[in-house]
């Protein structure tokens, strides 16, 4: 990552090869290699956590938690405050991270940065609203419902936007007293892990109480197994997303998903085409389509689905992509060769099956072009599927009722978008189409601190993530009565 720089917070000795527990320290489960996806570049090594590690971090956050939950108010406040300040401090050094480690272009790094400082903002602000309610007692006593932590909780977090996805369950969970274990991924250890480690670090957490444990399957599933743990965190893909309902429901964990789904964007023939193909764009190419919320599903009525899609094909092909440190594209590479495959096995499929390829579909290594596909129909894999790649699926449709039909064909959607003038039409869609969150004149990427997020049906179990809903997911119910003296009971 270039010479040693002695005020870097990310300096080399102290966290290649380590695992965080309050200090730094070797793995039992070894060491991994970080690599650039858009150069194939080794940009380190991380601590490479096994079942074993994360025993030992769930005991030592069994141990802190309770003097960090019995701590000042506004002591926890300011940690808060300060490691934001931090993250602020370093916003070029910790951008060029998430930019090479991710394989995203530098503003949609710096946009991680905004998010992740305001996470932490919301985080102090959590430890002066109001934790329970008064309830009806007679007039020489008191009837409490409180929020309590659940003690430790586990957080697994994804490589698209690791940073943020990794800080929205992390910061909350430790604002109301829990402690926390955190499995980042493995592909972004630095940006899901060590950021969150050495911010917290500096800003003076108390040692044990959040431990950062990059590592793979075997530490996810002793994450979601070890009963020292209360309660997981877990943002990633559908079907592991089963595998961690499954693990942490024998022993009774809550757990919240996150998950992935099948989005649509709804564009009624009465939008304006040009504001149409620039929405589409962003919601289906944005950070490659990398994306839970990416607009999956293109819904273009008929009257206006020409003029769309030939604005589309406008911006698709002056749309660059190549090495987002270069500072000239707009799509840098996705994740990993096996995404690369599954994508272009969706699109070719697709295409056998009657799909029209109008830009792009071929790859250079990593890097995928923005594609464009239409006649697309219900039964074809870019219909189906969640694509996490930058295509855009056109479907056209002919009334609102179709549309609505259209959109509501899926398992699980965790956002859903409707453009047009006409707000009862939208409204009319958006009533009717399940789904996590809704924007009427706007795409499906969207997403904000004091927001709850989360999907529907497969695309989550119920949890959401900010805002008020922080409070439901990260504390638990207590009922509390007080009276001035005990009572004699008859028996």
């Amino acid at each position: 990552m270039g010479a040693p720089d002695a005020t870097a917070l990310l300096q080399d000795t102290i966290w290649q090869g380590h695992i965080f527990d309050g200090g730094w320290r070797a793995a039992q489960g070894g060491s991994q290699p970080i690599i650039e996806p858009a150069t194939g570049a080794t940009l380190g090594h991380t601590g490479k956590a096994n079942g074993d590690d994360v025993a030992r971090a769930a005991a030592l956050a069994r141990a802190a938690q309770p003097a960090w939950a019995a701590s000042d108010y506004k002591e926890r406040a300011a940690i808060f405050r300060r490691a934001a300040t931090l993250m602020e401090l370093h916003g070029d050094e910790l951008s060029q991270w998430i930019a090479r480690e991710t394989g995203g272009i530098l503003p949609k790094a710096q946009l991680e940065l905004r998010e992740g400082v305001a996470h932490l903002h919301e985080a102090a602000a959590m430890l002066t609203q109001p934790q329970g309610q008064l309830l009806a007692a007679p007039h020489d006593q008191f009837s409490i419902a409180r929020r309590v932590p659940h003690g430790v909780v586990g957080v697994i977090s994804p490589f698209n936007f690791p940073l943020i996805l990794s800080l929205r369950s992390i910061a909350p969970a430790l604002a109301v007293g829990n402690a926390v274990v955190h499995k980042p991924d493995l592909q972004t250890p630095v940006t899901g892990g060590v950021i969150i480690a050495r911010i917290f670090e500096q800003a003076g957490l108390p040692a044990g109480v959040l431990h950062v444990l990059p590592g793979g399957a075997e530490a996810g599933e002793a994450l979601c197994s070890h009963p020292d743990i209360g309660m997981v965190s877990f943002t990633g893909s559908t079907a592991v997303g089963r595998r961690v309902a499954e693990l942490a429901g024998r022993s009774l964990k809550k757990v919240s998903l996150e998950l992935g789904g099948k989005n649509s964007l709804v564009i009624l023939d009465d939008a304006d085409p040009d504001i149409a193909a620039a929405n589409v764009a962003w919601g289906a190419y944005l950070h490659q389509g990398q994306i839970c919320m990416a607009s999956g599903r293109i819904l273009l009525q008929r009257g206006i689905a020409a003029a769309v899609t030939e604005r589309l094909l406008d911006k698709a092909a002056k749309l660059p992509v190549g090495d987002p440190m270069s500072g000239t594209v707009a799509l840098g590479p996705l994740i990993n060769g096996r995404q690369v495959e599954r994508l272009h096995g969706i699109v070719q499929d697709s295409i056998s099956a009657g799909a029209r390829l109008l830009a792009g579909g071929a790859h250079d290594g990593r890097f995928y072009p923005p594609t464009v596909l239409t006649g697309v129909k219900p039964g074809m894999r870019c219909f189906e599927e969640e694509l996490f790649g930058p295509v855009a699926s056109i479907t056209v449709f002919d009334s609102d009722d179709e549309a609505i039909a259209l959109a509501s064909q899926t398992e699980g959607c965790l956002a859903l978008g409707v453009i047009s003038p006409s707000l009862a039409r939208a409204m009319h869609i958006v009533n009717r189409v399940p789904c996590g969150h809704a924007h009427i004149n706007d795409q499906t990427v969207l997403a904000e601190v004091h927001a709850p997020f989360g999907g529907s049906g497969s695309s989550g179990n119920g949890g959401r993530h900010g805002g008020p809903a922080d409070w439901d997911e990260f504390t638990q119910w207590q009922w509390l009565t007080i009276k001035s003296q005990a009572p004699r009971y008859p028996f």
